[in-house]
């Protein structure tokens, strides 16, 4: 599966990403996984097939959801928790649980 995280910057999920790829690794997984900023996501969004919303940015939840929404992706906002542990394997399971 093709996941996408986005956050204000792009930088601060770059350690998530590496867990998640980690993770998906363990199960055999062949996911691709990688991270930008809410400026770059429109470049993007057509390589992925689930969108995901650091918790940082989740005012942009509505906008963001309904365009992701558009284009048939799947979309979640990052549960804050998750996110702060750097829980790759349970974000990991967010984006399996989006897949449409």
């Amino acid at each position: 599966m093709k996941i996408l995280l986005v956050c204000a910057a792009g930088m601060s999920t770059s350690l998530l990403v590496t867990k998640m790829q980690k993770e998906s690794e363990l199960l055999g997984s062949n996911d691709t996984i990688f991270a930008c900023s809410v400026d770059e996501l429109e470049e993007h969004i057509d390589q992925y097939e689930v969108i995901l919303l650091g918790p940082q940015i989740r005012y942009k939840a509505k906008a963001i959801g309904e365009m992701v929404g558009r284009k048939g992706k799947g979309f979640g906002v990052i549960d804050s928790m998750n996110y702060g542990r750097v829980d790759g394997a349970k974000v990991l399971e967010q984006a399996y649980s989006l897949k449409r």
